[in-house]
């Protein structure tokens, strides 16, 4: 069965002022749905991998045959890094998590403060596209940038919480000033599914 788009969680305009309709748009109908379709078109040429969840073809990309494989790192990994995204915001979002969650991120990092500036770091530190990603690895949580729509998930890690600094997430509202869209992003982080991931991975 083909790979689909879901809808968006919310109304495209939902995350304003902080993320701006004509990109929410842009970035959901067009750069995710590209990827879609371009994943689904790599697996027609590997018809034995197509029934295959895509968190399983991503962890084991060893085995997708080589004729195929680059397009499932790059195309499976946006759809995957994408639908995570979408579900990681919600309008009115923001503020910090609570119960388990913040426990873990506190005895991590020592406080939460300090996990934004790891993860602000990270997103502004990634040389030009790619994401920040707050994983799971084990009982371990973990900030780790990552290029262009590599997934933790390549690397046997849990992905909680991305953060996307490709330009198309943020270009049209603050052109070159990646800080300011991810201080704004911040405002609108859906904590409650950052702990479902989490008590999932727990």
């Amino acid at each position: 069965m083909p790979h689909t788009l879901d809808p968006l969680p919310y109304a495209y305009n939902a995350l304003e002022p902080y993320i701006d309709e004509q990109t929410m748009r842009l970035h959901h109908d067009k750069h995710h749905q590209t990827y879609v379709d371009k994943l689904n078109a790599a697996l027609e040429n590997a018809p034995e991998f197509a029934a295959k969840s895509l968190d399983d073809l991503l962890r084991d990309l060893t085995a997708v045959p080589e004729s195929v494989r680059t397009a499932v790192r790059n195309h499976g990994g946006g759809h995957t890094n994408h639908s995570i995204f979408w579900k990681n915001m919600r309008p009115g979002g923001g503020g910090d998590p609570g119960g388990s969650l913040a426990d873990a991120l506190q005895k991590t990092f020592g406080d939460l403060a300090k996990f934004r500036e790891e993860m602000t770091k990270a997103a502004t530190g990634v040389f030009g596209s790619g994401w920040a990603w707050l994983v799971a690895e084990e009982r371990t949580l973990r900030v780790v940038p990552r290029p262009n729509q590599d997934s933790p998930l390549m690397d046997g890690q849990t992905p909680l919480l991305g953060l996307d600094v490709w330009e198309h997430a943020y270009y049209l509202k603050y052109q070159n000033k990646r800080p300011e869209y991810i201080a704004a992003w911040w405002n609108v982080v859906n904590w409650d599914d950052v702990a479902e991931r989490f008590a999932a991975h727990s």
